[in-house]
């Protein structure tokens, strides 16, 4: 027993030991004191503990501070709480004694690491808070998840002896959460080798499978690189450039996800290996040293100009550069070859994270740093649930490739693939995105749903009347356009609502009834609703007809709601009396303070202008018909008992929808011309567009936004004196539906 006590000690001793090698020049002298006795500390806290393994347990922290100095390039600090991660969770030591022994900065390190200490169970509520809370960590001190993510890397190497359901538990949570968010803070390395591991546990078989064939093609694959390698290497040499040329085989994982999205077998994938040309170059000579060893290479192979990828003119936002382009090699294969300064090589492998300057020194304007202001904006949206706050973080912020868009002055925007003119919008700012009603790409007027792609000009046009619209969550991407929308619909939802109130008490008041949470609750069950806000916002939308309070009123200013016994004739016939004997016409349109209740009718969509009258139905009270209605007819003809008068009051100016329809011969710039008129002229906003072209007719139809007849018509007109168009004219229900 005592032989082996003294080879773990030695074991123990020599790990330590790599730790300090590890950092080299990176401590003072004060600081190796620091991490000798925060060694000590675990030691002893962890003395009488061991892994599944079998091993000590303090072999651990310190794999994961050797982590996070040789392979993140994190300072003395960081070592420091990587030593000590685990202590406060899992041994006697408190909060207070690490502040005590070490300093305040140290002991919030830790207090954030065992807050994040277990397994993530990302299904439940609590554990996806806790991982919000985790990325809290984020704008105060990064080193919490640096150190989370070595911690991770440590696990995961060590997992084989775990139980089976265990591994699969904890590399599916890898592969889900770590691994991105190690894609997104720039840790290449740390990256590749998570997602390698989740892949191995869960799915051994086709991981033994693509690793066996990989060692079994690595000797043709390096004669290969070497045949490749050799016209390239020399004249570099004649160019005096100093380089370095690494073969960088893929990753399993990556093989495997060729394989699956290709429908390929291993051996028809090309890209089994990248060369990697990293040239010691001054920093103003980088991009210069770079392109040219890209014209070197080039000189013996064709390029494919489809694959070429430009990271240093426009690096990527975790902070990526580097020159990517694929070649032709003289036996038909291609190659990707990426070229690199030895900074930019750097920073690929161990990421921006590794170089940030804590609190002095912040890299403002880097992507690394725009993410984690988007990452902030997320956090900060305390309306979204937590399970969707992980789904928007795993889907939106972490593996989305990136495409570089323009403002009209040239201004580099980036945004994630498949982002739209309204992910744009809000990214600019969120009140540009609140306002937007359209957007024009490349000088094209666009839907706002349109899929941007790389080098596209985007226009955004805007309206001081527009609000955002629920239907807008159906194509957006972006997590900040996303919560924005939400938080707005819910901010008008609650307007609109008081608004709802209001007309309910004046209702309550004319009735006698008292407006309390009794009668509130009896209300809820007659409208078959669960909250509150709910009922007072589809009051205000006109969506409750509030004549059925008056069935359920009982006496001393209550409200019952049994079985209703007061039939809807009962209430059909009180209308029709109550309209015979009214002399007054009905006032319809904002402002007028209709003493009768009253909607438009869908069937013929009626506009300020129009000459319209009131028709009382037997369930849904009084619809308004315009004169010239494809109803009207029959209405006058067999229910004249039930017409009453109508007429518009809008001392304010309303949008009210209607539609038009169109054909015309089918010329170039026809359509353009068209959305030109209605958009940027007369100012219209337009809902929807269809159309299509049959043998050189032109057909169409569009639901837009008017504020009366009389705007309608104007449009039209304006329309009609296009030279292609031969006929427009207002839509009736029937074209519509």
């Amino acid at each position: 027993m005592g032989i082996n006590e003294e080879k773990e000690n030695k074991q123990i001793l020599n790990a330590y030991r790599g730790i300090l090698r590890s950092m080299k020049s990176n401590r003072s002298k004060e600081e190796t004191k620091d991490i000798r006795k925060a060694f000590d500390v675990a030691v002893d806290a962890h003395k009488n503990m061991r892994r599944k393994s079998g091993e000590p347990y303090i072999l651990h922290p310190i794999a994961v501070a050797r982590i996070c100095s040789d392979e993140i390039g994190l300072g003395p600090t960081s070592v420091i709480c990587a030593l000590l991660h685990d202590t406060v969770e899992d041994t006697e030591l408190s909060l207070d004694d690490i502040n005590k022994l070490f300093n305040s900065n140290v002991r919030n390190i830790i207090d954030g690491l065992t807050k994040l200490s277990g397994v993530f169970d990302l299904t439940t509520s609590a554990q996806a808070e806790n991982f919000r809370k985790m990325l809290l960590t984020i704008p105060e001190d990064i080193r919490v998840i640096l150190i989370k993510l070595a911690d991770r890397l440590h696990n995961m190497r060590t997992l084989g002896s775990m139980r089976d359901d265990k591994r699969l538990k904890i590399a599916s949570e890898t592969s889900f959460l770590y691994a991105p968010i190690a894609h997104r803070l720039g840790l290449n390395n740390i990256k590749t080798e998570l997602e390698d591991l989740s892949f191995k546990y869960m799915n051994q078989e086709s991981y033994n499978e693509i690793e066996k064939k990989l060692e079994k093609t690595k000797p043709v694959r390096e004669r290969f690189i070497q045949k490749f390698c050799s016209p390239i290497k020399k004249s570099l040499d004649e160019q005096s450039i100093n380089y370095t040329i690494k073969a960088r085989t893929k990753a399993i994982n990556s093989i495997n996800r060729k394989i699956n999205e290709k429908g390929v077998d291993f051996e028809e994938i090309f890209d089994v290996f990248a060369i990697r040309i990293i040239i010691d170059s001054k920093p103003n000579e980088e991009k210069t040293e770079c392109w040219k060893a890209y014209s070197l290479v080039t000189d013996h192979y064709i390029p494919n100009p489809e694959r070429l990828r430009d990271w240093i003119s426009h690096p990527k936002q975790n902070g990526y550069e580097s020159l990517h382009t694929t070649v032709m090699s003289p036996t038909g294969k291609w190659v990707e070859v990426q070229i690199r300064s030895k900074r930019m090589d750097e920073i690929a492998e161990k990421g921006l994270a590794a170089h940030w300057k804590y609190k002095e020194k912040s890299t403002t304007n880097s992507g690394f740093e725009q993410w984690i202001n988007q990452v902030r904006d997320l956090i900060e949206n305390k309306s979204s649930d937590a399970l969707d706050f992980i789904n928007e973080f795993k889907t939106n912020n972490l593996y989305s490739d990136e495409i570089f868009v323009f403002t009209p002055k040239g201004e580099l925007h980036t945004l994630p693939q498949n982002a739209t003119p309204l992910d744009f919008a809000f990214g600019i700012h969120t009140e540009i995105g609140a306002k937007c009603i359209g957007a024009k790409v490349n000088s094209k007027l666009v839907p706002l749903s349109y899929t941007l792609k790389s080098g596209d000009q985007v226009e955004i046009l805007t309206s001081k009347n527009q609000k955002p619209k629920e239907g807008w969550l159906d194509f957006i991407v972006t997590s900040k356009a996303r919560n924005k929308i939400r938080q707005s619909l819910k901010d008008e939802k609650k307007v609109i609502a008081e608004d709802g109130k209001e007309i309910l008490i004046r209702k309550l008041s004319g009735l006698k009834v008292d407006f309390d949470e009794k009668n509130l609750k009896e209300l809820l069950l007659l409208y078959k609703l669960d909250e509150h806000t709910e009922m007072y916002f589809q009051i205000a939308k006109g969506k409750l007809d509030l004549k059925k309070i008056k069935e359920i009123v009982i006496k001393g200013g209550r409200l019952k709601f049994g079985s209703i016994t007061k039939t809807i004739k009962n209430s059909f016939e009180a209308l029709i009396s109550k309209v015979s004997k009214s002399t007054e016409e009905i006032l319809i349109g904002e402002g007028s303070d209709a003493k009768l209740d009253y909607k438009l009718s869908p069937c013929c969509n009626p506009l300020p202008g129009d000459n319209v009258f009131g028709f009382v139905t037997i369930s849904d009270g009084i619809k308004i018909h315009r004169f010239n209605c494809p109803n009207a007819k029959q209405l006058r003809a067999n229910y004249s008992y039930r017409i009453i008068p109508a007429k518009w009051k809008a001392d304010k100016l309303e949008y009210f929808m209607a539609g038009i329809k169109f054909i015309g011969i089918d010329d170039v710039g026809l359509l353009n011309e068209l959305t030109s008129i209605i958009s940027e002229q007369e100012k219209v906003n337009m809902k929807s567009l269809n159309f299509n072209s049959d043998d050189g007719i032109f057909e169409g139809e569009i639901m837009l936004y008017v504020y009366d007849k009389h705007h309608l018509e104007n449009l039209i007109q304006k329309l009609l004196n296009i030279e292609s168009i031969s006929q427009v004219e207002r839509m009736e229900q029937s074209d519509i539906s």
